[in-house]
């Protein structure tokens, strides 16, 4: 039925960041993460599976975990996002490219003249994902002694948007005019000097870059603290959750979309999109052997170090079969280590039992089964105002990716949720989101 709500869905594909034994699955490429042939075959096997966008997350500096887990990591190499996008973007035609970029260790004419960029080689595909760095590691990368503190971090995340997004608004779309007979390349009365002075960025502009063809890349969030909550009211068109259950999906969707009509913006505006980790079988016996044997190649002292990293503190002395012990306040997500303590203590776990249960999928919402039950399961989020789709989390490539377009995409499309060509050229109009309008120019 073309009236009903339709699913958007995004592809994470960072499978070492999913699952810490994703590369070491029985047929997955181990160098899934830094071979550039491999992510051409995966990105052009999403966009046949009408996919709306290949996200590439990033972290700026290596994983603060011990050497015994970070050995087993694949984590420790990936290419530059905003490097490999534009190399993608020329092998496809439709799906969207979003990027995570750190609003705490960039400044943002970088960020604004690159997804400026990446927008107008990919013919209007781009998305930023507007992240403030969690890893503590980063900060001596960039000369900083200490991680800076959660609140700051989220205050300078905010005026950051600002800045770039004025910078993407240097020029009116009308700006070039190129006229070879007079020799006036451009309107130098439709150009503007942003001149932003702030508690921490002072930016003169303008932008030399054209304004994107999207008007502005879109801009993705996925914090999950109030203060994240909040950021992403003010800024987001789409939002990667966390929710692993229907009621906590249906709870952050309500907030977060509650808090919009208060600053001036539509919820309609806004696609929520919990991560959800995929394991497709022809059979449920047959998925959930999958996953079994999947966790089961998670090295102990990996678990024992994700845990480190959510909690923000070091979990290695902790006692394996005791409770988990009162977690001191750190510069880490405020929202992940809440939801970990809070389900060790609703479920009496040890902390064996929670780091088992982080070691492998991170604790994200899990779908494994036929593709009936995952498509029932989507559904089921998607018309009960949990989501608006999902970014999807593939358990290993490309098995699992290949598992889903040819099996689970023709189920929801069966059920005419999902669709069957994509419906515009950019990914705003794939995803029905407005192109914005130029804050210091109208339209001629």
């Amino acid at each position: 039925m073309a009236d009903r709500k339709q699913l958007r869905l995004g592809a994470f594909m960072r499978p070492a960041s999913i699952h810490t034994a994703a590369w070491r699955y029985p047929g997955a490429f181990a160098d899934a993460n830094f071979n550039f042939a491999h992510h051409k075959q995966f990105i052009r096997t999403l966009e046949r599976g009408l996919f709306d966008a290949y996200f590439m997350a990033d972290h700026l500096a290596v994983m603060n975990m011990p050497d015994e887990a970070l050995k087993r990591s694949a984590t420790v190499t990936s290419f530059d996002p905003l490097t490999l996008l534009p190399a993608l973007a020329a092998v496809t035609e439709h799906i969207g490219l979003i990027a995570t970029a750190s609003t705490t260790y960039n400044e943002p004419y970088h960020v604004a003249r690159k997804f400026a960029s990446l927008d107008h080689i990919s013919g209007g595909r781009a998305g930023w994902n507007l992240v403030t760095s969690g890893n503590p590691r980063e900060a001596p990368n960039f000369g900083r002694a200490e991680h800076v503190e959660h609140a700051e971090r989220y205050r300078r995340g905010r005026e950051f948007y600002d800045v770039v997004t004025g910078l993407w608004d240097s020029w009116a779309d009308d700006a070039f005019l190129r006229d070879q007979d007079s020799g006036v390349f451009f309107d130098p009365a439709r150009m503007h000097v942003l001149n932003h002075s702030g508690e921490f960025l002072k930016v003169r502009g303008p932008l030399n870059i054209a304004r994107p063809i999207q008007g502005w890349p879109v801009i993705v969030q996925a914090g999950a603290s109030d203060a994240g909550r909040q950021l992403a009211a003010e800024t987001a068109e789409v939002v990667f959750g966390s929710q692993n259950n229907l009621a906590g999906a249906q709870w952050f969707y309500a907030d977060v979309k509650g808090r919009m009509p208060a600053l001036g913006r539509d919820p309609d505006h806004m696609k929520i999109l919990p991560g959800a980790f995929v394991v497709v079988g022809a059979t449920l016996a047959e998925a959930q052997a999958k996953k079994a044997l999947l966790d089961s190649l998670v090295h102990p002292a990996s678990g024992m170090a994700t845990l480190s990293v959510l909690l923000g503190t070091d979990a290695s002395t902790f006692d394996l079969d005791g409770k988990l012990p009162e977690i001191p306040e750190s510069n880490a997500s405020k929202s992940a280590r809440q939801k970990l303590i809070d389900k060790a203590a609703r479920e009496n776990l040890t902390v064996r039992q929670l780091a088992q249960y982080v070691g492998g999928s991170f604790g994200t919402l899990e779908m494994i089964g036929t593709p009936g039950m995952i498509a029932d399961q989507m559904q089921q989020w998607l018309e009960g105002a949990g989501c608006d789709g999902f970014n999807v989390m593939f358990p290993y490539l490309p098995g699992g990716l290949d598992d889903f377009v040819d099996a689970v995409v023709p189920e929801l499309q069966r059920r005419g949720i999902f669709r069957t060509a994509y419906e515009g050229a950019t990914l705003r109009e794939n995803l029905g989101l407005p192109r914005p309008a130029n804050r210091f120019f109208t339209e001629s």
